[in-house]
């Protein structure tokens, strides 16, 4: 079924793959060559939308090692026609058979597709945008090209549970569209407070089923191929932590990169920055620990009375990882069970020993009702 939205990755690529070495990505990944792979077995599943971008990567990916579990991973190469219409059903798909995709995407507008695949699914989702911006605008007006989460936003789209965005960067973002991150209780982290502090981004990561990363969040030094670069956002090596977060939650279920410009690159440095993304997320993803709390049978629970307000919060903590969740109230909504229990950080843990929350877990009790 996959291969009627699909198409084979083209001969002179796998041509490229015959020299590598053995230990390389390349050597070590079923690709959809003159055949459609067999995916038994296979964990994650890359897919280009957008043939020249996407080609790009690879060419960049397949050289890199491939210290992960043989034939875990499968290329499955690029959509027929880059659309909401082809990605989705693939998308759909692929998360059905519990295979995690990794799309490679030229047109940002495509990340909204990606939260869609979900909604075939019929389940809550919470989506993590790293992006300088909030994409939201009228979709008639001059603006247009910023409306990629309008329609998932306003009106609230009803698949959305919770929303959250890293690295917006306060002169690009209006102050009205801020507001409606606070006023949803959204998670929104500014590039500066994240870069210096990556790991306050962890927790929103490890809330995700699905993250998206706009290409436009990176600095144009490190990132030249975007349709509007910036001299300021993240360095590479930051966005590879990044992934590397996003990789390592048991809750998150799919991956795009967005934005990527083959025609701006130089010297292939976009395409060397997004190969690095992609083999940090799967270094991530290969070293999950499986402690999403689906059940509290491996965690410790910690209890935390605030005096003053006669208020109990209770924090869990995994044996496994040193992770951190707090418990939110919503023990009667059956629907909301994946959600609530919060990840959070043993820093947040400790402010509540003080008597303080953090305004990321106060928005957390508000979304619950607590």
């Amino acid at each position: 079924m996959l291969q009627n939205w699909l198409k084979p990755l083209n001969a002179s690529l796998r041509k490229s793959l015959e020299p590598l070495d053995g230990l390389s990505f390349g050597k070590n990944i079923h690709v959809f060559g003159t055949s459609f792979p067999n995916l038994q077995g296979v964990r994650v599943a890359l897919i280009g939308a957008g043939d020249k971008e996407a080609n790009a990567v690879r060419e960049v990916l397949y050289r890199t090692t491939y210290p992960f579990p043989q034939g875990a991973v499968a290329d499955l190469g690029n959509l027929r026609r880059a659309e909401p219409s082809v990605l989705i059903p693939v998308l759909f798909e692929l998360l059905s058979g519990n295979i995690l995709p990794i799309v490679l995407a030229h047109s940002d507008e495509l990340a909204r597709a990606q939260f869609l695949a979900y909604q075939e699914a019929k389940s809550l989702a919470n989506l993590v945008v790293v992006d300088e911006m909030l994409r939201f605008a009228d979709p008639d007006s001059a603006l247009a090209a910023q409306s990629v989460y309008t329609r998932l936003l306003r009106p609230r789209h009803p698949q959305l549970f919770h929303f959250g965005i890293l690295g917006f960067q306060t002169h690009q973002t209006p102050a009205d569209r801020v507001d409606l991150l606070y006023e949803n209780n959204f998670d929104a982290l500014r590039l500066g407070k994240s870069r210096a502090a990556m790991e306050e981004a962890e927790p929103v990561l490890r809330d995700a089923d699905m993250l998206a990363f706009h290409l436009a969040a990176l600095k144009q030094s490190d990132a030249p191929g975007v349709e509007n670069p910036s001299p300021s956002g993240y360095f590479v090596e930051e966005a590879c932590q990044l992934c590397r977060y996003a990789g390592m939650s048991d809750k998150l279920t799919s991956f795009g990169i967005f934005g990527y410009h083959r025609d701006h690159d130089r010297d292939q440095q976009t395409a060397q920055v997004v190969s690095q993304m992609v083999w940090y997320f799967l270094e991530g993803f290969f070293n999950r620990k499986n402690d999403f709390p689906a059940s509290t049978d491996s965690l410790t629970e910690y209890i935390v009375d605030f005096r003053q307000l006669h208020y109990q919060i209770t924090f869990w903590k995994s044996a496994r990882s040193g992770r951190w969740w707090m418990q939110t109230p919503v023990a009667s909504e059956q629907k909301h069970q994946r959600h609530y229990l919060v990840p959070c950080s043993f820093q947040d843990y400790q402010a509540a020993c003080r008597e303080e929350l953090p305004d990321r877990l106060l928005q957390a009790l508000r979304r619950f009702g607590g």
